[in-house]
């Protein structure tokens, strides 16, 4: 069939315009992708081509309260490899063996993997800076020294449940350190360069690199001095004692700071791996549950002489022993009981029926809102991971005999960081405060704060009036009755002992018990508050005899440390039998050795030096306080030749 020349033009014409709008389609998409898209293609390009090689972030040092650095940052390098550009993989390998104790083969299976950048791992983390050099110095293509660091805790394991730990990429696990992580960390820098897909550098190209920016400093509540002591009291009971564990806590009443926090067992930061993970996963102070025995008393003690159902010194109450209460016998600790007796000695002498009494006259309800306000039955929002509610009845089964046990301590479960932070608003005016460890965040670079936690008050519990009532039943505690062990001589020390059976496969075990005291001072005006508690010591049971001489021996270092004056004003203290007495020594200086006996009073022996029958000097100096029985040492000379110097 004959095509005329019409239809040729036409479709020559069709084809032509089809490869017109076909190229213009072409140059359209080329255009758009050159000129609209180019800048964000080229910028995926780069992505794909880019490499980088990590530089870590210094985390934040932990200091406490003074300064003092608790856990900081050691250079640390890593060693990493570029696959594609290792030249020899196997003679890399067995050089790098002889520097990192890992073998040859596992080296070279790790640097001839078909990846862009590999961890020479494990030998290669977190090495020597000497180590590095070492193998900066054998300048080995593909092989990689990055900058890194790892955290070190110099002073051991101490506070380390508070501490903490990190892992082996600087992220925080336990403690603190996990607690503030995200704030400590701060954020990797770099350094990056572009390669093609065999790991080559790209020709032309050349490195970037990107500054880390270091974490917060962080300095805490806890005073390293406070800590030291109570460490040292732990270690030596833990001695002594053999207890299964024990812990110790010490709270500014006034703010809920932490200055101190410790327990048994405990380990080291920087070897965490090789102890049980029981023993750095439970913080005891604020995991720990148990019945809190006779320092819950306090609790019901406050609430009584807030709700006005007690006149320490004007009621009166008699112990026969024990009380019947819903078919149930409790006993007080005396066998016998303590007769009759005030209110205020019903308190000294930690008597279980006086006390059942007290928790009847408030009744079951306003007990109960007492306990629940003084922060029982919930967490204190510390700021450490692991913190319990402890348990507390509800008020469906509080009959007569759960009335009764909960008013001395007794069927309930709460934490120790409870305990204190409810006896710290007992004794601080009645205010409870959220306790904390974390102080105040410090810019690394400039050293400038840049935030500060204040004291959080939860809540006001009772009246300064009862708060005050409160202070002065518990510094006779300490001068008078079950709390002796805690007296310091010269100083106002306000406490209360307990002691509570342990549950031993559901039922109170006669054998085992959880023995406590919580003490504080000045008594009026609390500057520190110390709550010791010793989990089934060997020997005898009882928190005035194993808890109270810990809690006095930390407050007698801890008190002149914090620059707390001593005071003429505290209760004299009632001796037993066995116990030696603290006496004054007068002044003899100028008196005849006729005259002086008078002042000894039986309560010193005599010693002399010197010729002659006036004294000139006296040690110990006028006004020292010393055991009965002490030795004075006088030195004699005439009336008439006292500048003589023996």
């Amino acid at each position: 069939m004959k095509v005329s020349n019409v239809t040729i033009r036409r479709r020559l014409f069709a084809a032509l315009l089809i490869g017109v709008l076909a190229f213009g389609l072409l140059a359209g998409r080329l255009g758009y992708v050159q000129l609209w898209k180019g800048e964000e293609l080229a910028a995926k390009a780069e992505d794909s081509w880019r490499r980088e090689i990590p530089f870590a972030a210094k985390r934040g040092e932990i200091m406490d309260r003074n300064g003092s650095l608790l856990a900081y940052n050691i250079s640390s390098p890593t060693i990493m490899a570029i696959p594609a550009q290792v030249k020899d993989a196997r003679d890399a390998a067995a050089k790098l063996s002889a520097v990192l104790g890992m073998t040859e083969d596992s080296i070279f299976t790790t640097i001839t993997k078909k990846q862009l950048i590999v961890y020479i791992k494990p030998g290669g983390r977190k090495i020597t800076t000497d180590k590095a050099q070492q193998i900066k110095d054998l300048n080995l293509p593909g092989i990689v020294v990055a900058e890194d660091n790892k955290r070190y805790y110099p002073l051991g394991s101490f506070a380390s449940h508070v501490l903490g730990f990190t892992g082996i990429d600087n992220q925080g696990l336990t403690g603190i350190e996990a607690k503030y992580d995200a704030l400590l960390q701060g954020i990797n820098g770099n350094v990056s360069f572009l390669s093609d897909a065999k790991g080559d550098l790209m020709p032309g190209s050349s490195d970037t690199y990107s500054a880390p920016k270091d974490g917060l400093n962080l300095e805490l509540t806890l005073d390293k001095q406070i800590q030291t002591i109570m460490e040292r009291e732990l270690d030596q009971a833990m001695v002594k004692l053999k207890p299964d564990d024990a812990i110790a806590i010490a709270m500014d009443p006034n703010t809920g700071e932490i200055l101190g926090m410790a327990s048994r067992p405990t380990y080291e930061p920087d070897k965490y791996k090789e102890v049980d993970q029981e023993i750095y996963n439970r913080n005891l102070p604020i995991w720990m549950t148990y019945e809190p025995g006779s320092t819950f008393k306090i609790i019901t003690l406050a609430a009584a002489l807030e709700e006005n159902k007690v006149n320490l010194t004007t009621d009166h109450f008699f112990d026969p022993g024990a009380v019947e209460i819903g078919g149930a016998r409790l006993r007080c600790w005396k066998k016998g009981g303590h007769g009759s007796q005030t209110f205020l000695e019903v308190v000294q002498n930690s008597c279980n029926p006086g006390f059942v009494a007290l928790g009847n006259r408030l009744g079951k309800d306003k007990l109960f809102e007492y306990i629940k306000n003084f922060g029982f039955g919930k967490k204190t929002g510390i700021d450490l991971g692991g913190e319990e509610n402890g348990i507390m009845f509800k008020m469906s089964q509080v009959g007569p005999v759960e009335l009764a046990t909960t008013s001395f301590g007794q069927g309930v479960s709460v934490t120790p960081i409870q305990q204190i932070a409810a006896v710290s608003a007992a004794i601080n005016g009645g205010t409870l405060y959220k306790p904390h460890v974390a102080k105040k965040w410090i810019n690394p670079d400039t050293g400038e704060t840049v935030s500060t936690v204040e004291p959080e008050a939860v809540r006001k519990v009772i009246s300064d009036k009862t708060s005050e009532q409160v202070r002065g039943a518990l510094e006779s505690v300490v001068a008078k009755g079950t709390g002796r062990n805690a007296f310091i001589d010269g100083y106002r020390v306000g406490g209360k002992t307990g002691t509570a059976q342990k549950v031993v496969n559901g039922r109170y075990s006669p054998n085992e018990h959880i023995v406590s005291f919580v003490g504080f001072a000045p008594a009026d005006n609390p500057k520190i508050v110390v709550y010791v508690a010793v989990d089934n010591p060997q020997g005898i049971q009882f928190g005035g005899v194993v808890a109270a001489p810990i809690v006095h021996n930390i407050l007698a270092d801890a008190l002149p440390y914090m620059g707390v004056q001593p005071s003429s004003k505290q209760i004299n203290k009632d001796y037993k039998y066995g116990e030696t007495p603290i006496v004054t020594v007068p002044n003899l200086v100028g008196k005849t050795v006729s005259d002086i006996y008078e002042d000894l009073n039986m309560n010193f022996n005599l010693t002399s030096a010197g010729s002659g029958d006036t004294v000139i000097r006296q040690s110990p100096a006028a006004g020292t306080r010393v055991d009965r029985g002490s030795t004075i040492r006088i030195y004699l000379a005439q009336d008439d030749d006292e500048s003589e110097n023996p």
